[in-house]
């Protein structure tokens, strides 16, 4: 027994043991170059040695795989808040979000009264093709129930998706029915797309929301284009606000559509990994049009890549809030057990070369996600003289425009955050997802009205009529949120537009909605309106001369003021 045991702790113990050399080494690296081979090697056999002595002579019996699962976190976080180790079940699904496709069924839903509620079925998916509709509810997976607690999105996520070509059979109840419906489902390719928008939000300017870096974004966006460029598109708004990033390889296949050939859009480089420069080739489609990049708290990573190349390029104009700060490279290593880590090999820097990694110290990653909140109370969301510039790390754009390092890529146009109307009975009824919970009961009831309206301002202008607002004051207080009538109309606007967006969205989907938002969103209406003044293209200071500071090599920290 003790011997088949030791046999199937090889892999983790193999596993933790190149992890811990790995890591260990990289720390010590730099203060004991001369030993760092003995160092790794003296390192990883006492942390094999404890867990052998564990599973031998511990007082308890231990599963020491379980051990090693919940080690690995824990050793990566005592390096940077984004190494990460993924366990085997949850790399698939973190893998199909940046891929751009993953098998399922092809329906989007959400877990109401412990059911499985239909919001919108994939078009052209294998639910859509065997008559599934939006509003049906799933109370069973091949032959048994599955309503009750058992529901949780994670244990859904597991019955509904599964292998290219498998076989699902869903027991169905349909609004208006009095039989159970069933259904069998063939499983197959679901794509997830990476740009949430495309379309002219005026008569001469397009918009375009990005959601990710994935796979699939480049393709996406080229097809996009293409569409807008048939439109007669004259300018164009790139919109990353809350895009988290994802593969830097596709931020440099978008920036390099925009930038003439030989400009410099991003370069890494780590204790290990050589500087290397990634520059446009010049066969971009859209290098002369004029460009505003959106950004906020939200957009990091791959998203601070393209707004970086744009900003330092002086290609286009940002406008928004300033980026989360995350300019750490993360390399996936697999296991053969099918989890992963993602290990910081280098840091990437912009054009002008600024890292813009926000602060942090290892090991303290708790302090390191409270950044957002720590900007929010301190006022930055609200006023761009809150904003603390790290004036020791000063470099110039390639007009000699100032811009800092330090942490995030503040936008050369600061928009602050709309608070117009907030008031604690919003928050609170949109914090219990009150909202949400009631526009799909109200899109449920009346889905075959709102089925008359085919695009947002039509929708919009019937739900006008409606009288949500008292409608939705009496869910709420049915569901425990006491009736606040001052708040509440103090926060009408805000009630409406997250009312009528939300069942827009449920009929229209997420174009339709960002469509709508869209008319109401102050930094976007900044963003026309610099357009239509034809202010996209930054220019160089005036009170600036050509000087070496302003011609500076392209990657190089130029001299501070």
């Amino acid at each position: 027994m003790a011997n088949d045991q030791k046999h199937r702790l090889v892999p983790f113990l193999l596993a933790v043991s190149l992890v811990a050399g790995v890591l260990i080494g990289t720390f010590y690296a730099q203060h004991f170059a001369g030993n760092k081979l003995g160092i790794i090697n003296t390192s990883s056999n006492k942390l094999n040695a404890l867990l052998h002595i564990i599973n031998e002579q511990y007082v308890d019996t231990v599963r020491i795989a379980d051990l090693v699962e919940e080690a690995m976190p824990q050793i990566l976080s005592e390096l940077d808040p984004h190494s990460s180790y993924i366990p085997a079940k949850d790399l698939e699904a973190v893998n199909a979000d940046l891929k751009g496709s993953f098998s399922g069924i092809g329906v989007q839903f959400t877990i109401q009264d412990d059911t499985i509620h239909i919001n919108s079925v994939i078009q052209g998916g294998p639910s859509e093709k065997v008559g599934l509709l939006a509003g049906d509810r799933i109370i069973s997976v091949d032959d048994s129930a599955f309503v009750g607690k058992i529901v949780t999105n994670s244990e859904a996520m597991r019955r509904l998706k599964g292998e290219k070509g498998s076989k699902v059979k869903l027991g169905i109840y349909r609004p208006g029915e009095s039989d159970i419906l069933y259904f069998t489902v063939v499983r197959g390719d679901i794509p997830v797309k990476s740009i949430d928008a495309a379309y002219m939000i005026t008569d001469q300017f397009g918009y375009v929301k990005v959601n990710k870096f994935g796979e699939t974004t480049y393709p996406e966006l080229l097809i996009a284009l293409a569409k807008l460029r048939q439109a007669d598109m004259k300018g164009l708004i790139i919109d990353l606000r809350g895009n988290t990033g994802g593969y830097m390889a596709a931020a440099i296949q978008m920036v390099n559509e925009f930038l003439p050939a030989n400009r410099l859009i991003v370069y890494t480089e780590g204790r290990k990994s050589p500087r290397e420069n990634y520059t446009s080739n010049g066969t971009g489609s859209s290098q002369d049009i004029p460009l505003i990049v959106l950004t906020d708290e939200g957009s990091a990573s791959a998203s601070e890549i393209f707004a970086g190349a744009i900003q330092d390029n002086d290609r286009g104009t940002i406008i928004g809030r300033r980026s989360f700060g995350k300019g750490l490279v993360q390399q996936p290593i697999e296991f053969t057990d099918g989890s992963a880590i993602r290990l910081t090999i280098a840091r990437y820097y912009t054009p002008s070369g600024r890292c813009i990694q926000k602060p942090y110290q290892k090991g303290n990653g708790g302090e390191y996600e409270l950044d957002i909140l720590n900007r929010y109370e301190h006022g930055e969301f609200f006023s761009a003289d809150s904003i603390k510039q790290n004036k020791d790390e000063i470099y110039h754009t390639s007009l000699g425009r100032t811009v800092y390092g330090g942490g995030g890529i503040m936008p050369d146009i600061f928009v602050p955050q709309d608070t117009a109307g907030m008031t604690s009975y919003y928050r609170m009824a949109a914090s219990r997802g009150l909202i949400i919970r009631y526009t799909l009961d109200y899109t449920d009831k009346n889905r075959q009205q709102l089925k008359e309206y085919n695009t947002p301002e039509k929708l919009a202008e019937y739900l006008s009529r409606q009288n949500l607002l008292q409608q939705f004051a009496t869910y709420a207080e049915q569901k425990g949120l006491k009736r606040r009538n001052i708040l509440m109309y103090k926060s009408r606007k805000l009630f409406e537009e997250s009312l009528y967006g939300n069942i827009i969205y449920n009929m229209l989907g997420i174009e339709a909605f960002i469509s709508y938002l869209n008319h109401t969103d102050t930094t976007v209406q900044k963003a026309l309106e610099v357009l239509e003044k034809g202010e996209s293209f930054p220019k160089a200071p005036e009170a600036t001369a050509p000087s070496e500071a302003t011609t500076a090599p392209q990657g190089t920290q130029s001299a501070k003021a």
